[in-house]
């Protein structure tokens, strides 16, 4: 029997249609397929940031590393850790030798300012150990140009090192009168719980040198939750989730999440507004102080 003559259609075009998709198959694969990439997007994200955070503590202790070596070799003393500002002098005897700005300045971008100062050869001359992963902050400027980041993300505690005879005045460095100013690794107490490098926030990272100012003394006891005094001069970077990577001075390296609203601001250009005096919720500012140093 015909086939085709009784019923009108090809049986080769019946079988195309029973192989092919309905518009409502199709479109039941799509939402699928949205709800399955809405479910593991965030996932991969945050596994990608986990990644990243794990890298920059690698980061800091590879640093700490290169630290500890320096000290071995100069009879326990510090590398040196100066103040340099944008137009100030420049020195290779420095830990580092550049100043991070928004501008298309050379430091931002020239990786001998790292490999010859003084850290440098204590690292191998390796650069990316100085930049956190998660750090790309650029200015309108340096995105236009082309660049993908800066070259440095981390700074030294402002309380290691030699600092230079401005900023020292019989040992006690002016910015902080009230803590010790270790200049040997030999000096330094409880080296598990003074920070050696951190990542500092972008819009305050500039020199390598990281400092605050703590109140004036109240009752004999400085940074004593002050209603007024305190404040953030230089800023932590919170890159992972709120939190900040450290290096310490016994080698480990960990992440502190921050508390107060205050100390977390923008990645971006000219977002932390510093100095920022801190009225009020002292929790950030008060553990930043007593992982600085001790009291003198």
């Amino acid at each position: 029997m015909n086939v085709e003559r009784i019923t009108g259609k090809s049986p080769c075009a019946s079988s195309a249609r029973a192989d092919g998709f309905t518009l409502i198959e199709v479109l039941l694969v799509l939402v699928i397929i949205a709800v399955l990439a809405a479910i593991l997007l965030p996932a991969l994200a945050k596994a990608r940031e986990r990644g990243q955070a794990i890298l920059c503590l690698n980061n800091t202790r590879q640093l700490e590393l290169a630290w500890q070596l320096y000290a071995d070799d100069h009879e326990s003393l510090l590398p040196y850790n100066l103040v340099m500002k944008e137009f100030s002098f420049r020195t290779n005897i420095n830990w580092v030798n550049n100043v991070m700005t928004w501008d298309l300045s050379s430091d931002n971008t020239n990786t001998a300012t790292i490999t010859e100062a003084s850290l440098g050869p204590y690292a191998s001359g390796v650069t990316s150990i100085y930049r956190c992963p998660s750090d790309r902050a650029l200015s309108v400027m340096q995105s236009t140009n082309g660049w993908d980041h800066r070259i440095r993300s981390y700074s030294m505690n402002a309380m290691m090192g030699d600092v230079g005879a401005s900023l020292t005045t019989n040992g006690v460095n002016v910015n902080n009168p009230g803590y010790k100013q270790f200049l040997k690794i030999t000096e330094i107490p409880h080296s598990s719980e003074i920070f050696v490098f951190l990542d500092e926030h972008p819009d305050s990272i500039d020199d390598g040198y990281f400092v605050n100012k703590a109140a004036p003394p109240v009752n004999g006891s400085y940074g004593a939750n002050t209603t007024s005094g305190d404040e953030w001069q230089n800023l932590p970077a919170s890159y992972h989730n709120r939190a900040t990577a450290f290096s310490f001075a016994d080698g480990h390296a960990s992440l502190h999440r921050w508390l107060n609203a205050k100390t977390i601001q923008p990645a971006v250009p000219n977002a932390a507004h510093l100095p920022i005096q801190i009225l009020d919720e002292h929790n950030d500012f008060d553990w930043m102080m007593e992982h600085m140093s001790i009291q003198n």
